[in-house]
């Protein structure tokens, strides 16, 4: 069973996501925060597998609330999944940076909802393509990201590379393998083994790495 905390400042927002997730024989609310403080209370009592989390919230907004809660310190480390209602919310992309694995429109459609937060229990990352290249584009473009040494790439080799900017670039893995030829099963022992080697916690850290090395300039296809 999938443990989910879901936290929004709006209670029908609450009740909405609870009924569509708790409906699921593999998913299961297990405690609701309408604010990020109240969150990391939550956290700590239940440790939920997936903390469903409102990007703009009063007392303690979602970004601090993922940096606290994906912190080294942190009694317990949850996968994180983003909810916001603008497709280029600036928060966004530091929530990435900061360790969320994903993040999805409040109005996604219900299956979208229990596909991502299935994805991200099971270790996946959940970008939504419409969101993911608009929002890391825009922001690592014009919001003063250092970027990285590409020597840090250097580990990889050529057909990891190349995975890793199609990975930066929202292709899922079927999409990669279409395109490199490969079959998707390699595709995703190509990607187990990029995360492994940059020490990236997930397909999200991937993105953000990608384009901070340099590997993907924004605009690229």
């Amino acid at each position: 069973m999938i443990e989910v905390l879901v936290v929004d400042d709006q209670a029908m927002v609450r009740i909405g996501i609870g009924a569509i997730l708790d409906a699921q024989d593999d998913l299961s609310v297990v405690g609701e925060a309408p604010d990020g403080r109240r969150a990391l209370e939550l956290n700590r009592q239940l440790r939920p597998d997936v903390v469903l989390l409102d990007v703009r919230m009063p007392v303690m907004d979602g970004l601090e609330t993922v940096r606290q809660l994906l912190d080294e310190s942190s009694v317990h480390r949850p996968r994180v999944l983003m909810l916001t209602t603008f497709n280029t919310d600036d928060h966004v992309y530091e929530a990435l940076r900061a360790g969320a694995t994903g993040f999805l429109l409040k109005d996604s459609e219900p299956a979208a909802l229990v596909a991502a937060v299935r994805e991200v229990a099971h270790g996946d990352a959940a970008l939504a393509p419409e969101v993911t290249r608009r929002v890391i584009e825009r922001f690592v473009d014009g919001a003063g990201v250092a970027a990285l040494d590409p020597v840090a790439l250097e580990v990889l080799t050529d057909r990891e590379r190349e995975v890793l900017r199609l990975v930066a670039l929202g292709r899922t893995n079927a999409e990669i393998a279409r395109s490199l030829y490969i079959a998707e099963q390699t595709t995703k022992s190509h990607v187990s083994r990029i995360l492994h080697k940059l020490h990236l916690r997930d397909r999200a850290q991937a993105v953000v790495l990608g384009y901070e090395t340099g590997l993907v300039v924004p605009g690229a296809h």
